[in-house]
């Protein structure tokens, strides 16, 4: 359901190669929450690193809200660079999985599947 690659960047470089694959391959980034620094500032002690790209490509989001509204609760798509025990990582829920425990409707599975693999390329470049 995870698709989580580690990289031997920092993790301000995988964030910022992150960015500029999602980019790249024609998505744009609707926001980007820095979970770490947002937890601390609420004195929670927290020792890792954590920002969520809001991922979207227009069209493809289009499409599955054309074929069920309901499904705007599942996007955007979010991206996420974090630590973990010193390691720096990208990783997503893959939305083939995601969307096919929402919806039966073929048509929204190949949307995903095309998003899916985008993402994919894009981590795979930002690693």
């Amino acid at each position: 359901m995870y698709y989580i690659v580690e990289t031997v960047k920092s993790f301000e470089r995988a964030a910022a190669d992150l960015e500029s694959a999602v980019k790249g391959h024609g998505f744009g980034v609707l926001h980007v929450h820095d979970l770490g620094t947002t937890l601390r500032s609420k004195g929670v002690d927290f020792k890792e690193e954590c920002k969520i790209f809001e991922v979207c490509n227009p069209v493809q989001a289009a499409r599955v809200l054309a074929a069920d509204m309901r499904l705007n609760m599942a996007l955007p798509c979010r991206v996420s660079v974090f630590t973990e025990k010193g390691k720096t990582k990208i990783g997503f829920i893959k939305p083939v999985q995601m969307l096919s425990a929402l919806s039966q409707d073929p048509a929204l599975v190949q949307v995903a599947k095309e998003v899916e693999e985008k993402i994919i390329r894009m981590v795979d470049e930002a690693k």
